[in-house]
């Protein structure tokens, strides 16, 4: 999918290349950082979008089960942001993806990764601090709501009600309405931004 994400991209008139990465590795976010540093010689922007979920009561789920949430939806943004802002210039931005679940009790049961997701919050105002005044270097974080997509169309019809009953708008997210607030951030459209958690939510919440 990766691969055909790059072909589109190069049939509209851009360039890309892909690269593998395991962001719980340590060691592979620093090859992925060695690629990209080779094949372009800089990098100016970082979004942190791995992310994993297990929807596991807490008396049920596993030490391993936990653990492989933080290691990938915590763990795994701190090694690429730390990896990439080593070799980031001044106006550089890294933008981590966390959830209203870090924010809000969600639907299901997810204790692993509502706690990965308002953990990422504050791993951003923290690296936003250290690296603002070093470094130059920008770092937000972007909190969506329930967007249409794969993953929710896989949502039980009755829960899918409530998500979309509990938005003041009475609906999902659309794609486009994620990705302009994305770009948002990632962009010098708000150079003077940094430490915050951008909530797109559609009013969730509110309540």
């Amino acid at each position: 999918r990766l691969e055909a994400l790059a072909d589109d991209l190069r049939a509209s008139g851009g360039t890309a290349m892909t690269v593998a990465c395991d962001v719980a590795d340590p060691e592979a976010c620093a090859a992925m950082v060695r690629a990209v540093m080779d094949a372009h010689g800089r990098i100016d922007i970082l979004v942190n979008n791995a992310g994993l979920g297990t929807a596991v009561p807490a008396l049920k789920e596993t030490p391993e089960q936990f653990r492989g949430v933080v290691d990938v939806n915590l763990n795994g943004a701190y090694w690429a942001a730390k990896e990439c802002a080593a070799v980031m210039g001044p106006g550089s931005s890294i933008v981590n993806v966390a959830s209203v679940l870090g924010l809000t009790a969600g639907f299901a049961p997810q204790a692993a990764y509502s706690a990965t997701k308002a953990a990422v919050l504050g791993l951003t105002r923290d690296l936003a601090h250290q690296w603002g005044s070093r470094r130059g270097i920008r770092v937000n974080a972007l909190a969506p709501g329930y967007f249409a997509s794969e993953m929710t169309d896989e949502i039980p019809e009755k829960m899918l009600a409530d998500i979309t009953g509990s938005t003041i708008f009475g609906r999902l997210g659309l794609q486009p309405e994620l990705d302009s607030a994305l770009v948002f951030l990632a962009s010098d459209a708000s150079s003077f931004i940094t430490g915050a958690t951008l909530v797109v939510d559609g009013g969730m919440t509110l309540h």
